[in-house]
């Protein structure tokens, strides 16, 4: 069994799987175009891998980001802090929004005539990997018949989880941006993986967290790779929780500092609001 579960959305496991079409198109179901995710040596060649195995129990984990956008399930479970939308509103998703102190991956705001009524801050962290998994991605296309460099297949190199430095520097972003969204009322969302967020609460003071509050403007949901009767892999809402930026840290032991104005935010919003950007509801 391969180490690699999903390979450009697909399951590994899947029978009958047209993996030569596949690799040909380097298409990612989540983005609908190429996959962004490229070799560094070959920079026209996309990896594609979204999940992987891990550990003794074989433990499915999501090591691109990207992943986390199927059926965009993770915006819809951030729609009840939307704390003031209203019916007739537009939903919209905006990617890549900076603020000061960083920028926020994704913002889900509520727009009325290409005007911001309300947003929430979505970030998306899945575990970085050391070393790398490209010989156990071209093992597997030998396998189902594709032809691959023989020294890619039979390269000894390996990769594993970076457990420690994903976990840490995820809570230092999450520390500079935080108070912005406090000192704002509005809510930012970190998004992740039930074995990351595990891995966080046992090596960080977490115990002060508590199950999800509306009037908390930190919020943590967690999913986890549920797998289907069809061999493959849906992402489901495991639990959620919340805090402030007291709470963060307390995590880390330090103070958060970052402030904005709410226009500054809202000014950024509704420059990149467009058709392609409107989110509807399936």
């Amino acid at each position: 069994m391969s180490k690699v579960l999903e390979l450009f959305g697909v399951s590994t496991l899947a029978a009958g799987t047209k993996w030569k079409h596949f690799v040909a198109t380097q298409g990612c179901p989540y983005l609908k175009r190429q996959c962004t995710k490229t070799r560094k040596s070959e920079p026209e060649v996309s990896i594609g891998t979204c999940s992987v195995s891990h550990g003794k129990k074989l433990m499915p984990v999501v090591i691109c980001p990207i992943r986390l956008l199927e059926r965009n399930q993770v915006f819809t479970d951030c729609l009840q802090l939307l704390t003031t939308h209203e019916a007739g509103n537009e939903l919209h998703i905006l990617p890549e929004v900076p603020i000061p102190g960083g920028s926020v991956d994704y913002f889900l705001a509520s727009v009325r005539n290409l005007k911001v009524r309300d947003f929430v801050g979505v970030e998306f962290q899945t575990l970085d990997t050391t070393g790398t998994a490209w010989p156990e991605r071209q093992r597997f296309l030998k396998k189902v018949g594709l032809s691959v460099r023989r020294s890619d297949a039979e390269s000894e190199k390996k990769f594993g989880m970076n457990w420690k430095m994903t976990a840490k520097t995820t809570l230092v972003q999450l520390h500079h941006k935080i108070k912005t969204f406090e000192h704002i009322n509005k809510h930012l969302v970190l998004v992740v993986q039930d074995c990351l967020l595990d891995y966080m609460r046992r090596e960080f003071k977490f115990a002060h967290l508590t199950q999800a509050r509306v009037g908390d403007p930190m919020q943590i949901h967690s999913y986890k790779l549920a797998t289907q009767k069809e061999s493959s892999y849906r992402l489901e809402l495991e639990s959620r929780w919340s805090t402030d930026s007291n709470g963060i840290a307390l995590c880390l032991g330090l103070q958060a500092e970052a402030h904005v104005e709410l226009e500054q935010i809202i000014e950024i919003l509704e420059a990149k609001i467009s058709d392609e950007t409107v989110f509807r509801l399936q």
